[in-house]
């Protein structure tokens, strides 16, 4: 008996699940509470004398089609996506602002000669990029959270420019980096650094994946909307 239900009702959880896209765990969790609103929806067709086969097609009909549903449930995800990589990107953008100089403290050539007046202004640069990208973070973290439908728009362009401050970070940290090694060959070699570039690569690939999960439920929203 609860076999057939739930055979026409994981049917039409896979055709939502494939217009999707999202944080893994807010799909599952959205999904889960279609598949118990379907499923009471039948039985309760059913109590009504309704032959099961048609509860069933009633239960699924009336929840909703793709055009109904996808845009408001895409949405959301994209919402939650943009949360996660908010998150994750307010996060890494204090350590880097808080700790970053802590990989040069007590280096054996911190009492050399000063570097060029080019790299130190690039060292400036990537202060002032982390300070605008955890800005553009909490705001999109405030706006994705409790922000209403008419500021659609508005959080698509936080998301975007939060994105493009990523990406500019990642140039000018690399840039930074190899230009460290240029001028210190020690650097290579010094265990601050080299437990920073650790947590540094790690920090990014979580970053890197946060970003394409928005990027892609961004994309999915376009068409649904």
């Amino acid at each position: 008996m609860r076999v057939h239900d739930e055979a026409v009702v994981d049917r039409r959880l896979r055709e939502l699940s494939g217009r999707l896209h999202g944080p893994t765990r807010l799909k599952a969790d959205m999904l889960t509470e279609t598949r118990h609103a379907l499923q009471d929806a039948a039985e309760a067709y059913r109590q009504r004398g309704l032959p099961r086969a048609e509860a069933e097609r009633r239960a699924v009909a009336e929840f909703g089609s793709d055009a109904q549903l996808v845009p408001g449930f895409q949405a959301e995800l994209t919402a939650g996506a943009l949360r996660g990589l908010a998150l994750r990107t307010l996060v890494v953008a204090v350590v880097m602002l808080a700790a970053g100089d802590l990989t040069w403290q007590g280096s054996s050539w911190s009492g050399g000669p000063p570097p060029p007046r080019s790299y130190l202004l690039l060292s400036m640069a990537q202060e002032r990029i982390w300070g605008v990208v955890a800005a553009l973070a909490l705001a999109a973290l405030l706006v994705s959270r409790w922000g209403s439908p008419g500021l659609a728009r508005p959080v698509r362009l936080l998301g975007f420019g939060l994105t493009g401050g990523l990406l500019t970070g990642v140039v000018a940290g690399g840039a930074l980096f190899g230009w460290s090694v240029g001028l210190w060959d020690a650097a290579l070699t010094w265990p601050p650094m080299i437990i920073g570039v650790v947590l540094a690569s790690t920090a990014w690939f979580a970053l890197a994946r946060a970003a394409r999960c928005w990027v892609l439920a961004d994309r999915r929203l376009r068409p649904a909307a």
